[in-house]
């Protein structure tokens, strides 16, 4: 007979196991459920900053969107990172995720008026977040072999560290403060881009990219996308419906779709190469990415706003033209980290210099600032050249494939 210790030791076991050690991270396993509903929060604080950097698109607004993004998107890195590498679907990993959350859910609220009169909140409430990030990367690396003792230490020195200085700022002005976290958000890449490119061969390939890691990416370009679908429904609600201002709207959606279809055509699914180098470019270059996707979707509200404008409104057509001249570059420079990139170098080779030549017309057109719909349409034209090569390209490749 199995005593009743044994089996409440039994269970304990199977729900509450201690965090994965360093290289024991499965390399083949799909997303879970419980990381896509910690995304879905996570995004909800995005749509929080684009709907604030909607109502100002201004200088102002675009520094405190990108500061209080790069926060949010640090924070969800850092926490995904964790539960790639140490957790599993058992209870302790879902509280670790819902402790997240409980944290997450009120820096959203704080989001709209984190440069004003709720940045205190947010700084104490962000602080706090990274304080949480910071223990749980501290409970993981108890059961760390020595290889891996020192980078841990440092990860969880410096994520302690962003946590003291982003609750330190509260005390500090609001433009000050604003500045702290974007030059904080900047420091902390840096920090954690140090670490990955000084790893030793055996750190490298426990911090390698796993599928399940492609895929959690990937996911959360879609979600942060859904913004895009968002803007235009938010502006559309707003003015009264008729031919132009829905035809500039749906046009919007297409520029969205696009920005989907160069990201997932050339780049999503696909695993960096196996360098440090090129991991750390993977990892970090999805932040400006993302950032872009977002500031796109804040944008769109302001095009089909001014639909029967003669001219795109300043800020409007940059930041749009902007959002989608980041998204080629940013698709060009995770190409160049990609396993693929030299075996299929005849395709991304040309491509990469087709994405840079059309993100500069992209440039140029929002300097331009034509009508509403005329961006909207210049946009999907720009967008469909880089698809257009892409096809041509490979339909010789797929016939000569065919054909043996």
């Amino acid at each position: 007979m199995t005593s009743r210790h044994e089996q409440w030791a039994r269970l304990r076991r199977q729900l509450w196991r201690p965090p994965r050690a360093h290289g024991e991270q499965p390399r083949e396993r799909t997303v879970g459920p419980l990381e896509l509903f910690y995304d879905l929060v996570v995004v909800v604080l995005v749509a929080q900053a684009a709907h604030h950097f909607a109502e100002h698109l201004t200088w102002r607004g675009l520094g405190e969107f990108a500061a209080v993004f790069a926060l949010v998107w640090i924070a969800w890195f850092n926490g995904s990172l964790h539960h790639e590498l140490h957790g599993y679907e058992d209870a302790r990993g879902r509280s670790m995720f819902l402790l997240q959350i409980l944290v997450l859910v009120p820096l959203g609220a704080f989001i709209p008026e984190a440069g004003g009169a709720r940045g205190v909140a947010f700084a104490v409430d962000a602080g706090v977040v990274f304080a949480v990030l910071a223990v749980l990367w501290l409970l993981a690396a108890r059961g760390d072999s020595p290889e891996f003792r020192r980078p841990s230490t440092l990860f969880v020195t410096g994520t302690a560290l962003c946590a003291a200085v982003l609750a330190a700022s509260a005390a500090l002005p609001a433009g000050v403060r604003v500045l702290t976290w974007g030059l904080l958000a900047v420091a902390y890449l840096v920090g954690f881009a140090v670490m990955i490119g000084t790893a030793t061969p055996v750190q490298t390939v426990a911090l390698s990219v796993t599928d399940a890691l492609t895929e959690r990416f990937g996911l959360f370009i879609i979600i942060v996308l859904g913004e895009t679908v968002t803007g235009v429904v938010n502006g559309l609600a707003h003015e009264p419906t008729d031919t132009l201002t829905l035809a500039v709207g749906l046009v919007a959606v297409v520029v969205g779709f696009g920005a989907w279809w160069t990201y997932f055509d050339f780049v999503g699914h696909r695993q960096p190469k196996p360098a440090r180098a090129s991991t750390v470019q993977w990892m970090l270059v999805h932040l400006p990415l993302t950032a872009a996707v977002a500031a796109m979707g804040a944008a769109m509200v302001g095009l089909v706003e001014h639909a029967h404008d003669s001219r795109t409104p300043a800020a409007t057509a940059w930041v749009l033209c902007g959002g989608v001249a980041v998204v080629l570059c940013t698709t060009t420079v995770l190409a160049t980290s990609l396993r693929v990139w030299r075996p299929d170098r005849d395709l991304y080779r040309p491509l990469a210099r087709t994405c840079v030549a059309v993100a500069l017309a992209a440039v140029a057109l929002g300097a331009a600032r034509p009508a509403p719909l005329l961006l909207g349409l210049a946009l999907v034209v720009l967008l469909g050249i880089p698809w257009g090569l892409a096809v041509a390209l490979r339909l010789p490749r797929d016939e000569t494939a065919a054909d043996l």
